[in-house]
């Protein structure tokens, strides 16, 4: 790391500010370069004119060097803030780069963050969290790792771990005497409440994927039944186009509401019913997959119609449905048509039309939603997938260990069993080295962040 890298770290597009960071050996010479100045005082806002390499003005810019360690990556870095305007970025960048700056790689600005010290691995992965997050929840859980949680839960786990392994390791210079019974036994006990501990973190991964990505939401029913204009009501304007022929919608339709402090991904599916095209029965079948895969189902039906028949997936799993009986304005509307149909799913009366009972149903999907995910945000953590992978196998290797403690196999073995642990615990800090993972981490990532 001992080139200097630079970076736009502000989206595209005009803006009255914009923001250009360096990172590397080089910053402070550059700067000086830049500015004509002899001597550029560290973590002082400054303003000048930002001269290229042939002298002219290129814009009057702000300005701040850090000195290393007392920055975002550890190093020495200077950010240039000029207008946004993406011709003068451009000569700024291109600038830069002939005064010997490379264009740095995606991430690369956390990257060196991480390998620096300024944070651990699963920090650096909050970072793009935060940048993404599309929820109060969500937010507030990725800065909650960003502030640590999860390292500091990785800590103590590992340190119990090590305790352990530090024990058992002890008789492995006294391969003729077992472990005392009382030391067994404790090994034993503590092994099992680490586990317990560690399979209760992994756990949470199963609601961190709505907690970041949200909640998925589909809404399904036969055809005419008013899937696209219970769409429409839900996002308050004409997202979904509304026809009285049937089969109209044939592809999925996305978009995303707020359903309290929590994101949801809205999805429109085709029509079911049964004798359609080609093209409409492969919408259908899409459907019915849509419906399997999501967080909640929204069932909407024409309750002035007859009981429709739905295909039975549809009905696979009723805990996560709410039945949407539509159109209840109409004189001919007859909910307890439906009883039979939507017996032991939830049930809400609507009108698309004139947006009766809408607010009664994001009142119900705001509860559903908060009945699965409010243990995720009142918690102090949760985790990702590659965090539960490798909580899974030192679950394992931990459960290994046990096992050979419980059966007085070799202390060797047991020590093994508990190393194991410990660099499956390492990986999510990024204790343990493993370039190919932080080149997965870091791609993922935007270019100057």
């Amino acid at each position: 790391m001992r080139d200097t890298i630079a970076a736009i770290s502000t989206p595209a597009g005009e803006s009255a500010i914009a923001s250009v960071r360096l990172s590397g050996p080089e910053c402070a010479e550059i700067a000086r370069a830049v500015f004509g100045a002899e001597e550029i005082p560290a973590r002082r806002m400054k303003y000048g004119a930002y001269r290229g390499l042939s002298g002219a003005a290129v814009d009057d810019v702000a300005f701040c060097l850090y000195r290393a360690p007392a920055s975002y990556t550890g190093e020495d870095m200077l950010e240039i803030f000029p207008h946004g305007n993406p011709f003068i970025l451009r000569k700024i960048l291109e600038d830069l780069s002939r005064r010997g700056a490379r264009l740095a790689e995606p991430g690369e600005f956390t990257r060196r963050a991480f390998l620096n010290g300024k944070m651990d691995l699963s920090q650096a992965e909050a970072v793009a969290r935060v940048i993404s997050a599309r929820s109060d929840a969500a937010l507030s859980a990725a800065r909650r790792q960003l502030g640590g949680e999860i390292g500091r839960r990785i800590g103590e786990l590992s340190s119990r771990v090590l305790d352990m392994k530090a024990l058992v390791e002890a008789y492995i210079d006294f391969p003729d005497e077992d472990l005392p019974e009382e030391d067994s036994a404790r090994l034993l006990a503590e092994a099992e409440a680490v586990r317990s501990e560690m399979s209760r973190l992994a756990e949470t991964s199963k609601r961190d994927a709505l907690l970041h990505d949200g909640v998925r939401v589909a809404i399904a029913g036969a055809p005419n039944a008013g899937k696209s204009s219970l769409m429409n009501a839900l996002l308050g304007r004409n997202r979904a186009i509304v026809s009285p022929t049937a089969g109209t919608t044939r592809d999925f339709i996305d978009d995303r509401i707020m359903l309290g402090e929590f994101s949801a991904v809205i999805t429109d599916t085709a029509g079911l019913r049964s004798g359609g095209g080609e093209i409409e029965n492969e919408g259908m079948r899409r459907a019915c997959e849509k419906v399997a895969e999501c967080d909640l189902c929204l069932l909407v039906v024409d309750s002035s119609a007859g009981v429709p028949e739905l295909p039975d997936e549809i009905f696979a799993d009723r805990k996560k449905c709410i039945a949407v009986l539509n159109k209840c304005d109409l004189p001919a509307s007859a909910p307890e048509r439906f009883s039979e149909m939507t017996e032991g799913i939830e049930t809400v009366r609507v009108s698309c039309a004139t947006l009766a009972g809408i607010g009664e149903l994001r009142e119900a999907m705001r509860d559903f939603v908060g009945a699965r995910l409010s243990g995720a945000a009142l918690c102090d953590v949760t985790v990702g997938a590659r965090h539960a992978e490798a909580l899974g196998r030192a679950v394992a290797s931990l459960g290994g260990a046990r096992d050979k403690i419980a059966s007085s196999a070799p202390a060797e073995l047991a020590a093994s069993d508990l190393a194991e642990a410990l660099s499956a615990l390492g990986e999510i800090v990024g204790k343990t080295d493993c370039e190919d993972v932080l080149d997965r981490i870091f791609s993922k990532f935007c270019i100057g962040k």
